[in-house]
């Protein structure tokens, strides 16, 4: 984050409203800063340093983080409030859930925070979102939407929680409720027009309870334990109810398929594709990687059906090194 920035006064959490001691929960929050090295295969779309926060989960220090902070991390530097700084080791990514965890190699002198209980989570319930930095980088918000969210990633979330007002240091900050507990995590920031045409500035938040089918996987074998997910390696977006390819990843399927920018989807294994999440929906129902697909795409005035072998995305990952 920029230096000296902060969250203007007015929209920070006052401790007197709060039964907790609300330092003592900020405190759970810590900075990340990540280098990947530069023939990552996710260097190209996130970068080869990166900078968000995570929260302390566990009493050995164990952080939870937005998984695309961590992927293919090759250092990971730990700051706490109090300064203390120490390395860790990214020791999972869930690319379904979004999820990602940090092994801090030392002990981090803070206070785990509870994990609370997203399903009980209603509209227009008052939280506190907070990114690394104590008070002063937390923002008092509240639940403005849960409902399906697809990512233009090839990533879906069933139910997904939207909060307002925004706040700008989105990357692994923390979803806290009244009771001080963790509600999700911050995966990213996003725009939406109301009814008078006004712009409505919004978080993507991840429940938190999402994590607990996938937590002892992740603990114990770094993802979780069973096959990938078919993967085509495309970034799409929706534009005028038309589902469009906006890219790919290189060396991906779809790259190695001859898909192009500007594609347009319409079907999949001939089953006409309405939306993002039904075309998400509709690659994952194809069972396992390895699936083999066709995509029919309009490229210009043609329509070409475009077969491609799914792969699993992990495989195309590097692996976390240790210190």
């Amino acid at each position: 984050m920029p230096k000296g920035s902060s969250i203007p006064t007015e929209l920070q959490p006052d401790p007197a409203h709060y039964a907790f001691d609300l330092e003592t929960a900020l405190a759970a929050i810590v900075s990340l800063r990540v280098t990947a090295p530069a023939d990552a295969f996710t260097a190209s779309a996130l970068g080869t340093e990166r900078e968000g926060s995570g929260v302390v989960i566990r009493d050995d220090g164990l952080i939870l983080t937005i998984g695309y902070l961590v992927a293919e991390a090759e250092t990971i530097w730990i700051t706490a409030g109090d300064g203390q700084l120490l390395p860790g080791h990214a020791l999972a990514y869930d690319a379904e859930t979004g999820f990602g965890l940090v092994q801090p190699l030392g002990r981090l002198k803070v206070q785990a925070m509870e994990l609370g209980q997203s399903a009980q989570v209603e509209l227009g319930q008052p939280a506190i979102f907070a990114s690394a930095g104590g008070r002063r980088m937390a923002i008092e918000t509240r639940i403005v939407g849960r409902q399906e969210f697809a990512g233009y990633w090839e990533y879906l979330l069933d139910d997904a929680f939207f909060t307002a007002p925004a706040h700008p240091f989105w990357g692994g900050a923390a979803l806290i409720s009244r009771e001080a507990k963790l509600l999700g995590i911050g995966s990213l920031s996003l725009q939406q027009d109301d009814a008078r045409g006004n712009r409505l500035d919004m978080n993507m938040v991840v429940p938190i309870d999402l994590l607990h089918s996938v937590f002892g996987d992740l603990t114990r074998y770094g993802r979780v334990n069973r096959p990938g997910t078919p993967w085509l390696g495309i970034y799409a977006m929706e534009e005028e109810e038309r589902v469009l390819i906006g890219g790919v990843a290189e060396g991906g399927p779809a790259d190695l398929a001859g898909l192009r920018q500007g594609d347009q989807v319409l079907a999949l294994d001939g089953e006409e594709i309405l939306s993002l999440a039904h075309l998400w929906r509709s690659v994952r129902g194809r069972g396992t990687a390895g699936a083999r697909v066709t995509l029919s795409v309009q490229r210009d005035e043609r329509e070409l059906r475009v077969p491609i072998a799914t792969v699993d995305r992990h495989q195309l990952l590097k692996g976390p090194r240790l210190h």
